[in-house]
């Protein structure tokens, strides 16, 4: 205190180390990750870990921002390898006597003689826990507080009273010495896996950067590049975007282009020294890295605390959540493997030889296999790749690792290892390559003698061939003989087989039987996840929810199963992107054009290559119709075009049939008369192709589109009569094999046409409309033909509440804006603007001018002009009626 009596401010730069960092305006607001939500939200501690460029201070400021909307006081510290305890504990003092606005908090620890020990802490505490509000303390950079900073840290959490809850932000090896926090559930820990942006959040910030027009497809190669790394997208992103030449270039810029790589790694190698870039150079060529194998690889005996270093230091490394294994980032690694490619080649064998020798002992088989072979080892790589790929492709899914030997294998190699051989087999089996797997097949058939449950397997093996090849009579030609008591015993063969089982009565019109069949398979007891099997299992299953029209089912289904084979095989890997095609379907059925056209960037190339004829169908009539709601017809057309061409390629005519299907409703949408004509003859000179499938399932299913073609040519004509006869017949066909969402699109167009003949059909309309809204089906009318949409509207609209929801089954025809929430119902002098509504939510919370600049990052004087109009517009004489008013017009939620 001084003479008179005023109390002494600290030093500036205490000053500093209590503000916290503005958030920037394009800041991504992370809704998976709200500081309110349960998972963190009810924790007294969260410790938020990972390593640098993870945006862990961004996550901070976002959750400070919205613990400030709800009223609660924030205090922020940034801590500093100078702090001691004191200059702690004056650093928190100062943090609540900012955010609470309380000058008299903490005189003692800021004014008088530093306390000893743990007793600054325990008075610090005991002052917050006098307080009569909840505080939110924020310390940054924790990793940076020397030893004893960190155990009085370490104190305060384990000593928190009621009315405090603190986040903690440190690097991925600080350890503060609270395990006993996270064993009891009294600590929330946010890693790296976690932060990482997902492809959505990728999106949002390249469209706050760039522009809505944004493409997804290159902004999806760019997130796969930089693995979801935070730093690495927004590095990727200003790089490809050319810096100060404006991002909005970004729409149209090559994102895989050598260019943007090299200024990207230039940015993120370029403080190396030539030692450490030796060191990375060596161990490039492993796909995952642990101390013991470094030291064993380069032969260093600082090679462990050097790649521990370089961990810590650089960006360079993606670390496990648990344990010592790392990786490299796929960026850093790229280029750092064209420096590998740069060494001698005896040099570059001999670290292939450590690794493949060390891998071995350890249990890597198969990577020890790759690097024995890359060491010219060749015996003892197809001895090691024999002994592991079988194994990894029936648990895992690795068919790429598969068919990457497939070229490294000659032929009688493969002859001589019947595993091998199965390993391949099934890999080509279950992609465009069938026809190489019927070769392979014949060959193990040719030596398996009367083994029934190796030839049991490859019928499995050629009967899944057959699906891929669109080929249904043809698969259950091969899997009927083995359909009941099939002589296997493996876990992994019996789930293939009940897969199988289920897919075989889909097709002949059993969903629900079928998902019976598939609950039928045996079970992983001791496993905590899933086996590839497996998961097919689920796809399946959620093939049968699509196929009836329950897409929230569907939907329910595939989320958590594709989170958890992308976190697995990859986000481009194929089964992968057959999921997302599933998901994609439903989510779009949903009316979330947003979310499907996500979910399908960048993967559409990997569907028409490797995915399962009905997944490549959802996937490419997913985006056109996506693309033709946003008034995008060419581009929609361009889509077909390409699925008429997939089809062509693999010599799959369903799939070049229900192209033009697609591509005559589309022209039906404007009455192209001539056009669907046109198409419609296109169609049958394709199924007058004598090379087409011949038996019953495939033509029904082709007359099944030929059918509904040809409704809709009708339909372009106007000549509605004549589109009854082929829509009902389209219909019979659909409820023969139960497609539940195709049947109700049929009972809106029958409807439709019997109208537009001047016949009764409110009935059958209302049918359809109650059909679609108990699954979930928002888009199917408007898909179906935008008349028939615009007359659901009507229809809604006349029946009143009761049928009101019916206006929600179809979206307009012109190409809308992102989905608001829905208008007040005041009159127009009282519209708010979007500021003044935020006010308005934040008055409602009870915060008075000041907490509402926090939160909005404002002035209090804004916050005042906003306040002043909103007393006007409402026509209120106080705060407290400016919310009464608010709630009674509609413009707030009722309390």
């Amino acid at each position: 205190m001084t003479s008179s009596g005023a109390v002494s401010l600290p030093a500036d730069d205490l000053l500093l180390k209590v503000t916290p960092p503005r958030a920037p305006r394009d800041l991504v607001r992370r809704a998976r990750l709200r500081g309110d939500d349960a998972q963190f939200g009810e924790a007294p501690v969260i410790l938020v870990q990972a390593p640098a460029g993870f945006g862990k201070t961004a996550l901070l400021a976002q959750w400070r921002l919205e613990f400030l909307a709800q009223g609660a006081v924030v205090a922020w510290v940034l801590a500093q390898q100078r702090d001691d305890v004191p200059r702690l504990v004056q650093a928190l003092a100062l943090a609540v006597r900012v955010g609470a606005g309380r000058p008299g908090f903490g005189h003692t620890l800021l004014d008088a003689s530093p306390l000893p020990g743990l007793e600054a802490v325990t008075v610090w505490l005991a002052e917050v826990a006098h307080l009569a509000f909840k505080v939110v303390l924020f310390v940054d950079d924790a990793d940076r507080l020397p030893a004893a900073s960190r155990d009085a840290l370490a104190y305060l959490l384990r000593n928190l009273p009621p009315n405090l809850q603190v986040v903690v932000a440190a690097r991925a090896d600080c350890d503060l010495e609270i395990a006993d926090l996270m064993d009891y559930g009294h600590c929330a820990v946010v890693g790296a896996h976690t932060l990482r942006f997902t492809l959505d959040e990728t999106l949002e910030l390249a469209r706050q950067r760039c522009g809505a027009q944004v493409d997804a497809n290159a902004m999806a190669g760019l997130h796969d590049m930089t693995e979801g790394w935070p730093l690495g997208v927004q590095l990727a992103i200003a790089v490809a975007a050319g810096g100060q030449r404006g991002l909005a270039q970004l729409a149209g810029a090559p994102v895989h282009g050598d260019s943007l790589r090299g200024r990207l790694m230039k940015l993120l190698l370029s403080n190396l020294d030539a030692a450490d870039l030796d060191f990375l150079t060596r161990i490039a060529m492993l796909d995952h890295l642990h101390p013991e194998l470094c030291s064993a690889l380069v032969e260093a005996p600082d090679a462990a605390e050097r790649l521990a270093r370089l961990a810590r230091e650089t960006p360079v490394f993606v670390i496990a959540e648990e344990g010592s294994w790392m990786r490299m980032h796929a960026l850093a690694r790229e280029t750092l493997l064209e420096n590998f490619a740069q060494l001698p080649a005896a040099q570059r064998a001999a670290l292939h030889d450590r690794a493949a020798g060390w891998l071995a002992r350890h249990g890597a088989v198969e990577e020890a296999a790759r690097h024995a072979l890359a060491a010219g080892q060749r015996e003892l790589a197809y001895e090691l790749a024999e002994r592991s790929l079988y194994d990894t492709l029936m648990a895992r899914g690795r068919q790429g690792m598969v068919l990457e030997w497939l070229t490294h294998l000659p032929a009688e190699e493969l002859d001589k290892r019947p595993r091998l051989m199965l390993a391949a087999a099934w890999s080509l089996a279950t992609s465009d390559r069938h026809l190489e797997a019927a070769e392979l097949v014949s060959r193990i058939l040719a030596q398996v003698g009367d083994d029934a449950a190796l030839r049991c397997e490859c019928a499995l093996i050629s009967s899944g061939a057959a699906i891929f090849a669109d080929d249904p009579d043809r698969f259950a030609a091969l899997h009927d003989p083995w359909a009941q008591s099939p002589p296997l015993e493996d876990p992994q063969m019996l789930q293939v087989h009940a897969n199988r089982s289920a897919f075989r009565t889909l097709l002949e019109g059993g969903p629900a039987l079928a998902r019976l069949r598939q609950q039928q398979a045996p079970r992983q007891e001791h496993s905590t996840t899933l086996s590839y099997a497996a998961r097919w299992g689920e796809f399946i299953v959620a093939l049968t929810y699509l196929w009836e029209g329950q897409v929230r089912l569907a939907e329910a289904l595939l989320r958590p199963t594709l989170l958890q084979a992308e976190a697995e095989l990859g986000r481009r890997s194929p089964f992968v992107c057959m999921l997302a095609a599933l998901l994609a379907a439903a989510v779009w059925e949903r009316d979330q054009p947003a979310e499907a056209t996500a979910l399908l960037a960048n993967r559409l190339d990997v569907l028409e290559r490797h995915g399962l004829p009905e997944a490549v169908l959802l996937g490419f009539r997913t985006m056109s119709r996506v693309a033709i709601a946003g008034g995008a017809e060419h581009r929609a057309a361009e889509l077909l075009g390409a699925l008429h061409a997939v089809g062509r390629a693999r010599s799959l005519p369903r799939v070049c049939v229900a192209s033009l299907t697609e591509q005559v409703r589309m022209h039906a949408r404007r009455f192209r008369s001539e056009t669907c004509r046109a198409l419609c003859a296109q169609i049958d000179n394709e199924l007058a192709d004598p090379a087409c499938p011949q038996g019953p399932m495939w033509r029904r299913s082709v007359e099944l589109l030929r059918e509904l073609a040809f409704g809709h040519a009708a339909i372009a004509a106007q000549a509605w009569r004549q589109a009854l006869e082929p829509l009902a017949r389209a219909d019979a066909l659909a409820m023969q094999v139960q497609q539940g969402r195709l049947h109700i699109e049929l009972l809106g167009l029958r409807a439709y046409a019997l109208d537009r003949c001047g016949e009764r059909s409110l009935p059958l309309l209302r049918e359809a409309i109650d059909l679609a809204q108990a699954y979930g089906l928002q888009r199917v009318f408007a898909d179906a033909h935008p008349g028939l949409g615009d007359w659901v509207r009507q229809v809604g609209a006349e029946d009143g509440s009761a049928d009101s929801a019916a206006a929600t089954l179809h979206a307009p025809m012109r190409p809308q804006p992102a989905a608001e929430p829905p208008r007040p119902r005041s009159s127009p002098s009282m519209a708010l603007t979007p500021k003044e509504r935020e006010v308005l939510a934040l008055l409602a919370n009870n915060l008075s001018n000041k907490e509402i600049g926090l939160a909005m990052q404002v002035g209090e004087e804004t916050i005042k002009w906003h306040m002043k109009n909103l007393l006007s517009k409402l026509d209120a004489g106080n705060r407290k009626q400016v919310v009464s008013r608010a709630r009674v017009l509609g413009l707030l939620e009722a309390a």
